[in-house]
């Protein structure tokens, strides 16, 4: 009998009757003669809400308190769909993080998943049970309740498909499957049927809102081939897994991440160990930088520039503004007003001219680049954010249609 996992986004459960439909589709599996574990996220914008209801209280809430906080929309999810399931006459065992054995470092809001002690999940399914896993949360050392970031539920069912060795995992969400761009701002995008581990990790570190990008590293990590489709249509999907790179399309998919913020020190020393410190406190408070760049250096100066997300800006620029202080900087500035475009694909690595075509292509729409980073099958451009949607569209044009 095989096992199944299945992880139902926010959207999928942002109701009663969308929760009815998903316990549904839930027991269909399982009438199917498979074992399932269902993993679910909190319900449609639970989890803004209660950031919002936070910072009502705190302007920067304690990181642990705000954990404790946030792990209950899960845990509401796990109760309603266990009922739903219930009704339907087959028996559910809903499980918090901790009590599925989800168990992570001490870093709070971020936490990294460290062991899975599957025996209760074990025990559940050989019960006959459906288990309800509460997503995005596990716990810490010191037995505190800690969250696995944004998006972290698709983590948590990754992680429990590798412990328990599952005949595949389903990530459910609100869209067919993965598209080679946001077909809300490209209606010409289309799905991408089959996509390696690497492009799909670019995407999702790139902006894309599909899958968190610790997840796909995750599956990357332990070879755990997954299917990201609709809840509510049984067509499509998109199946990520090792792709052999292979003569075909330069460019699988073009992205766009709004949620960006630049941050520049102006007239920083150019010397051995800036670079070193600057970015040494960033990671020491786990803030994630991207995209940098660093000027030629003038009379021992130079301006440095870096792209955080915009949730962090305001941590990072506060930071940055102290290191500023230490170093004898001229002037520090974060700006907002910012969107990062990527264009990703395994083609890339031999087919020479790809970015001069993406930089001919956001000339000629009159967009200019104010940053760039590359890697082997990855180039991102910084761009104003009021010419973000129109950059996605034009180069999507210019490599996928």
């Amino acid at each position: 009998m095989a096992i199944i996992v299945q992880k139902y986004g926010g959207s999928s459960v942002a109701n009663p009757e969308k929760i009815k439909k998903v316990a549904e589709k839930i027991v269909d599996t399982y009438k199917n003669g498979n074992k399932v574990v269902a993993v679910v996220s909190a319900m449609g914008k639970t989890t803004d809400n209660l950031i919002h209801l936070a910072k009502q209280i705190a302007n920067i809430p304690p990181a642990r308190e705000m954990d404790l906080l946030l792990s209950t929309g899960e845990i509401i999810s796990v109760a309603l769909v266990c009922m739903a399931i219930e009704s339907l006459g087959y028996q559910a065992e809903g499980l918090p993080g901790f009590l599925a054995g989800i168990k992570t470092d001490s870093n709070h809001t971020k936490a990294r998943i460290r062991t899975i002690d599957i025996r209760r999940i074990i025990k559940e399914l050989k019960n006959g049970k459906i288990v309800v896993v509460a997503g995005f949360q596990g716990i810490s050392p010191e037995e505190s309740i800690t969250t696995l970031g944004r998006g972290g539920s698709d983590l948590t069912a990754i992680a429990i498909a590798g412990a328990i060795k599952a005949e595949r995992c389903e990530i459910y969400t609100d869209v067919p499957g993965v598209f080679t761009a946001d077909p809300n701002i490209v209606p010409e995008a289309r799905i991408i049927p089959i996509i390696s581990y690497k492009e799909m990790l670019e995407m999702a570190s790139a902006g894309a809102k599909v899958m968190q990008s610790r997840a796909v590293e995750f599956a990357q990590k332990y070879h755990i081939p997954f299917v990201v489709k609709s809840t509510f249509a049984d067509n499509g999907g998109t199946m990520v897994t090792e792709v052999d790179l292979k003569e075909g399309a330069v460019v699988s998919s073009v992205t766009l991440d709004e949620k960006q913020s630049k941050i520049t020190f102006f007239r920083v020393p150019d010397k051995p160990g800036v670079a070193a410190k600057i970015f040494g406190a960033l990671g020491k408070e786990n803030i994630n930088v991207d995209v940098i760049v660093q000027n030629v250096s003038i009379q021992g100066y130079t301006d440095l520039s870096f792209t955080v997300n915009s949730t962090e800006c305001e941590r990072a620029f506060e930071i940055s503004k102290n290191i500023g202080k230490d170093l004898g900087c001229e002037n520090i500035t974060s700006d907002s007003d910012i969107a990062k475009i990527t264009i990703i694909g395994l083609g890339m690595m031999n087919h020479p001219g790809v970015a001069a075509r993406m930089f001919k292509a956001l000339a000629d729409a009159g967009i200019n680049i104010e940053m760039i980073s590359t890697s082997e099958i990855k180039i991102s451009c910084i761009v104003k954010k009021k010419d973000g949607q129109k950059a996605l569209k034009v180069v999507h044009k210019e490599f996928i249609e």
